[in-house]
């Protein structure tokens, strides 16, 4: 019983921040996409831009708190914290369409993330990993409803994890690197104010191609992952 009490008051933080996250994006549109959102972005001021990358940062810290305070031990604290994140990345676009009927479609470019380059790509990608992590999340907590058991992830299973992870990152970051290398001369590189420029240039950007091949093979080394961790423990789907 006490398992389902901490789904439930998780699952309402992760449900309460993806609707707080939402709001914030709602009143950033008011103000600068009042026509409605599209590539590329407008030109904020520093002072914003700074705000939004401590906010991003502060909303990680946020949900590993969450995990932290939750789990019992590293793979529980792991597994509440992708739970979060997961719910909280779900209802944020849900938020979103609901209140601006945005997206469009599941095809629809977004802006992911900041950190530490801007992450891209339809909105369908983070979706289909946000509920990776939710059946990632459950196969750990599962397996670790028993209070005596402590459930670790192995070497191989974590290589299968970690290498899909930084696939599907690059699949993010990809198109976006590739615009800002098109865009800077080896001039403008080795440049002292290469910074500004970089600032400057990234407002700029419009997606063009995302690369589905990359993002499939990296998926498919997570689901090889959590099939292996499922078939070792013998995981079954139900909290004790």
């Amino acid at each position: 019983m006490k398992k389902y009490k901490i789904l439930i008051w998780i699952s309402l933080f992760a449900i309460s921040m993806g609707i707080f996250e939402g709001a914030v994006v709602v009143y950033l549109r008011a103000l600068y996409y009042p026509e409605g959102f599209a590539f590329p972005l407008k030109l904020m001021n520093n002072n914003v831009a700074i705000t939004e990358l401590i906010r991003e940062f502060a909303s990680l810290i946020m949900l590993l708190s969450v995990g932290v305070i939750a789990g019992k031990n590293i793979s529980q604290r792991f597994a509440w914290f992708i739970y979060t994140f997961a719910v909280w990345d779900i209802v944020y676009y849900i938020f979103l369409y609901l209140i601006l009927s945005w997206p469009e479609s599941i095809f629809t470019w977004d802006i992911l993330f900041l950190l530490p380059v801007a992450w891209t790509g339809p909105v369908i990608s983070p979706v289909i990993i946000s509920l990776l992590m939710i059946l990632l999340a459950f196969v750990i907590l599962i397996k670790n409803s028993d209070s005596n058991n402590q459930f670790k992830i192995i070497k191989r299973e974590w290589i299968l994890l970690i290498a899909g992870s930084l696939i599907i990152f690059v699949s993010f970051i990809w198109d976006y690197c590739k615009f800002i290398n098109q865009n800077l001369s080896n001039i403008e590189i080795s440049d002292k104010t290469i910074s500004e420029r970089l600032y400057f240039i990234s407002f700029q950007y419009i997606p063009d191609k995302f690369p589905w091949l990359l993002f499939i093979c990296g998926v498919l080394t997570i689901i090889i992952g959590i099939l292996i961790i499922i078939k070792r423990n013998n995981t079954l789907f139900k909290l004790d």
